[in-house]
């Protein structure tokens, strides 16, 4: 792995982490817990959520963060695949999920959007920053 790609990643992980963090545990919790009750957890399984993170950083720096050419595509780019993933996600829920409803699939896309456009932007110029 070069410098460059170890660095597109580490920046990547290191934003989300961070802000998803931020939404999930302070932000966004206690919505979260009134919008879907029993069907969450008391506490998060680690496994699952560690693969996911590690899975999801993989594909933005992939398809996203290094074939890139401008911070701004990388902004783009990384909102356009939040959007799918997240709308993947969410859209599947809400067509099979009691309790799944549009507000929260809307919001969910949104934030899904919005997070994955800062990370890669953050993971393109971390990547940009070694690669001078």
């Amino acid at each position: 792995m070069s410098k460059k790609t170890l660095f597109a990643c580490l920046g990547t992980l290191v934003a989300f982490l961070i802000l998803d963090g931020l939404w999930l545990g302070v932000l966004m919790g206690p919505t979260y817990k009134s919008l879907l009750g029993s069907l969450m957890l008391d506490q998060p399984r680690v496994l699952p959520a560690v693969l996911f993170y590690v899975l999801y950083v993989i594909g933005c720096v992939l398809f996203v963060v290094l074939p890139s050419a401008s911070w701004q595509r990388a902004a783009r780019m990384g909102a356009l695949l939040g959007l799918v993933a997240y709308g993947t996600y969410d859209l599947s829920n809400w067509a099979t999920l009691q309790g799944w409803s549009a507000g929260l699939a809307l919001m969910d896309m949104a934030w899904g959007t919005f997070l994955t456009a800062t990370c890669c932007t953050v993971g393109y110029l971390c990547a940009q920053r070694v690669h001078r």
